[in-house]
């Protein structure tokens, strides 16, 4: 053990006096390391900064002495001893001295007993530090056991060798509600439950004989709830040093909490052996050590007879690699027999097992598919409307403007004919705007009472005639097909473009079949096909024998303007056209395709749960004729808004225009007694609508008549409103004439519908 270095101070104001100290404590061999100081400043400076173990002091320094050095130690509380070095030869002096505190006197013409004097007086103090040092980490060990006592829920206590109370631990009145103090004196007995005391003294006469300690689970009582708590107790006996028993340690722990958890894992244990998801247990090699019932069902489900059948086949690797990580492994799918299933890993390191759950999850990744399909198609719906809508203002003044040039006198025939090819144009765009428009639903619709099979009668010799003399068209229909009501114009559109779609699948011919059915839906087909509804619904379905779709095609196949054909060869709006016609009849579509095994579609429709009344006709059409009415025009497209003044002005109508309904207020409370007749699209900026505004005039002039002009359907713009097309309400694009036979169609209309 390496000898410690002692720090010496020596105060002396005299360089040669202080190297005749050092050179003698050097004789004799004294380890030291020292330090000077001669003035009281430095003397406080060392004190705090080099912390001497021992001082020599000369007596009389310049306005410093040893009896200040004293005084300063006492001060600073620093027990460090001090012996004084000095020259002077009286004996009172050192009196003064040992009375205040010095070590010792040693005379400078005396030094060889120095070494002596320095030897004895640092051994001295190394004894008082270790002694002080022992006294404060026994009293920190006191300390420690003390809280330890005082702070711990568990029971402690002393007991003689009658076992009664020698001294019982704070946590009796926490745990219990005991004072400890009453307890003193006192056998456990009193606390303790009858049948378990007698255990106890067994215990503790089992303690004896093995002379260590003994566990037994006892009954305390709680004073408060005067209820009997199980804990786990400790008796074990304290000997003297000649091995006879002097006391008995008690020591109790309460374990009702684990008494808990042991029913809480009783009930857990319960958890996976019941749960209807397949719950698994690996060991560390991988080897499978617990499945419940819920993996026996899947396994028999996927076809498999073993449970190991349907496991991953990097199941080894995903155990180890879990177990050495630490880490979950969630989510992670396999494909099995046309079914998904999802696994989820979680390692229990400290127990080397890793837990496992799966779920078979094909019927929910098909149902969020098709969510998707149908959230997507829902929004390239919202997105062809409002091309549509605002195209049909764009065609509606190519139209106007083609019309007012053709109608005119003196025109070049050459004009002529590039005005008509320009029409015929616009009208093939009109036409791609409808489909644009019943794919979205905002297309005008009128339904009526019918039967599905009489309208595919009607057109069989069309559809045959389409299909040509490569393809078979065969026909299934049921015998007692219920009715619907539906557009018939419509339900035509849906055997055309399906049965052309079903003879573009099969370039080298084959055959398609057309089959009409009563379904009735339940609310489990509904949960696994979003699009559904429950009830009784007519099915139409058209089967080919063609080459199929992919699943990637099949996403997409609704979507307008997309298109498997060749560039020209179509306009990817058919298929589009159906899906919009089936929604709006609150109906759906649905289809199932393989590669080289065909494809069927089958469009649902709701049936008819009543029956209706005729339509009332629309008015013959006849040769528009004009008037001198006084019309209010209000359009926010302004080469529109021009052309129809300029279509009215020509029938002979007066014309008040407005870009907007506010504006279209100005206007009114200008000239509202000589307004005959509102014209106003549905749908215009500054949030007042051509509805809202009709309602504000009409509130103010009851006769006031009304045409709402929109690129949408009326049924969509105003659904709840009794709007007749031709009479008080145009779609655009329109024609000139058809403007002006709406206008006075409404104006000479002799019942007043309540939205004209």
């Amino acid at each position: 053990m390496q000898q410690r270095t002692d720090r010496i101070l020596i105060v002396e104001d005299v360089d040669l006096d202080a190297e005749l100290i050092e050179k003698e404590i050097r004789r004799a061999r004294i380890p030291f390391e020292s330090r000077r100081a001669s003035s009281r400043a430095q003397f406080i400076q060392e004190i705090h900064q080099f912390k001497p173990d021992l001082i020599l002091a000369d007596y009389s320094l310049p306005q410093f002495n040893v009896l200040d050095a004293l005084a300063l130690l006492q001060t600073e509380q620093q027990d460090i001893p001090l012996i004084l070095v000095t020259g002077h030869h009286s004996e009172e002096v050192a009196v003064e001295c040992m009375k205040r505190g010095a070590e010792d006197y040693i005379l400078k013409a005396s030094l060889k007993r120095l070494p002596g004097a320095v030897t004895n007086a640092l051994a001295k103090r190394r004894v008082e530090s270790e002694k002080l040092l022992a006294e404060a980490a026994f009293r920190r060990r006191e300390e420690q056991y003390r809280l330890i006592t005082e702070n711990t829920r568990d029971l402690i206590a002393l007991l003689d060798l009658d076992h009664n109370f020698l001294y019982t631990s704070p946590s009796h009145q926490r745990v219990l509600g005991q004072d400890p103090e009453f307890m003193l004196g006192k056998s456990f007995e009193d606390w303790v439950h009858p049948t378990d005391a007698r255990l106890l003294k067994r215990t503790f006469e089992e303690a004896l004989f093995f002379r260590e300690g003994c566990n037994v689970e006892i009954r305390w009582k709680l004073q408060t709830t005067h209820r009997w708590q199980s804990f786990e107790t400790t008796g074990s006996w304290i000997f003297d040093d000649r091995g006879k028993p002097q006391r008995a340690l008690l020591v109790s722990r309460d374990i009702s909490d684990r008494k808990r958890a042991e029913v809480e894992i009783e009930r857990l244990a319960a958890f996976p052996r019941f749960n209807p998801q397949p719950v698994w247990a690996f060991a560390a090699d991988g080897s499978l050590i617990y499945f419940n019932d819920a993996v026996v069902a899947l396994t028999r489900t996927l076809g498999k007879s073993q449970p190991r059948e349907i496991l991953p086949l990097n199941i080894v690797t995903i155990v180890k690699m879990c177990l050495s990580t630490g880490q979950s492994k969630i989510r992670m799918d396999t494909n099995l027999a046309r079914h998904t299933l999802t696994w989820s890993f979680a390692p229990i390191v400290s127990h080397q097992v890793v837990y496992c759950w799966s779920e078979d999850v094909t019927d929910r990744l098909n149902l969020e598919a098709q969510l998707r399909q149908s959230q997507k198609m829902e929004s390239v719906g919202q997105l062809a409307a409002g091309v549509a809508h605002d195209f049909n203002n764009i065609l509606t003044i190519i139209q106007g403007h083609a019309q007012l040039l053709l109608s005119g006198k003196g025109v070049d025939t050459r004009v002529q004919e590039s005005m008509r090819q320009i029409s015929l144009a616009a009208d093939r765009a009109a036409n791609l705007t409808r489909q644009l428009l019943m794919f979205s639903r905002k297309q005008a619709m009128q339904p009526q009472l019918l039967n599905l099979n009489d309208i595919i009668q009607n057109i069989t010799k069309m559809l045959r005639a389409l299909v040509g003399d490569q393809v078979t068209l065969q026909f299934d229909r049921a015998r007692q097909l219920p009715i619907i009501n539906a557009d018939p114009g419509m339900m035509e559109q849906i055997l055309v473009n399906l049965t052309a779609n079903a003879r573009d699948a099969m370039p080298r011919g084959g055959t398609i079949t057309l089959t009409t059915s009563t379904v009735e839906i339940d609310q489990s087909y509904v949960a696994r096909h979003p699009e559904a509804q429950p009830g009784v619904h007519l099915c139409l379905s058209v089967t080919d024998t063609g080459y199929g779709m992919s699943r990637e095609t099949l996403s997409h196949i609704f979507e307008p303007f997309f298109t498997t054909k060749e560039v020209g060869k179509g306009t990817g709006l058919g298929l589009a056209t159906v899906y919009g016609i089936a929604k709006q009849h609150e109906g759906w579509v649905e289809v199932s395709s393989e590669i080289d095994l065909g494809t069927t579609f089958r469009v649902y429709l709701p049936v008819s749960a009543q029956m209706g009344s005729p339509e009332e006709p629309l008015m013959e059409p006849t040769q528009a004729l004009g008037g001198q009415e006084t019309i209010l025009v209000v359009e926010d497209e302004s080469g529109l808004r021009d052309l129809v003044k300029e279509i009215l002005q020509s029938y002979g109508y007066q014309v008040l225009e407005a870009s907007t309904g506010n504006e279209a207020l100005r206007v009114w409370h200008e000239h509202k007694e000589g307004i005959d007749l509102l014209f106003t699209d549905m749908m215009m900026p500054e949030g007042l609508t051509g509805r809202e505004l009709s309602q504000r005039l009409m509130a103010e002039k009851p006769t006031l008549r009304v045409v709402y002009t929109s690129g949408y359907s009326v049924d969509v713009v105003a659904a709840d409103f009794n709007f007749r097309e031709g009479i008080n309400f145009l779609q655009k694009p329109y024609l000139p004439e058809t403007l002006a036979q709406t206008i006075r169609n409404c104006l000479d209309h002799k019942e007043k519908l309540s939205a004209c």
